[in-house]
């Protein structure tokens, strides 16, 4: 499992941040968006959001591609698929070691 947690923590770092997590949730619908789309009611510099897309683009959550003279960013779901299997994974063992304290409980 060590190997798991080294791979999820710079994903879950990244997601750690506000505005990253609502880049995030604005790539989701699955359009790919320009710097200027992104930065729009952001209440940031462009070079700010750039920033804050290289985060997430060396976790693997999005892709940047050069369309003519602009930068367009597209979420990547495979790397938000693998978060939420680790979440759902951990919460199972979770459940687990709950339903085992709970029959300890019972027992006593």
């Amino acid at each position: 499992m060590p190997s798991a947690v080294a791979e999820a923590a710079p994903l879950f770092a990244a997601l750690g941040d506000e505005t990253r997590l609502r880049l995030v949730a604005r790539l989701g619908d699955g359009t790919p968006r320009s710097i200027t789309s992104l930065t729009e009611g952001e209440g940031m510099t462009r070079q700010a959001i750039t920033k804050h897309l290289h985060v997430l683009a060396e976790a693997g959550m999005v892709r940047g591609e050069r369309r003519g003279r602009e930068q367009v960013w597209a979420l990547e779901r495979e790397r938000l698929d693998a978060a939420r299997k680790w979440i759902d994974e951990l919460s199972a063992q979770w459940d687990s070691a709950l339903e085992r304290l709970r029959i300890f409980v019972e027992e006593r």
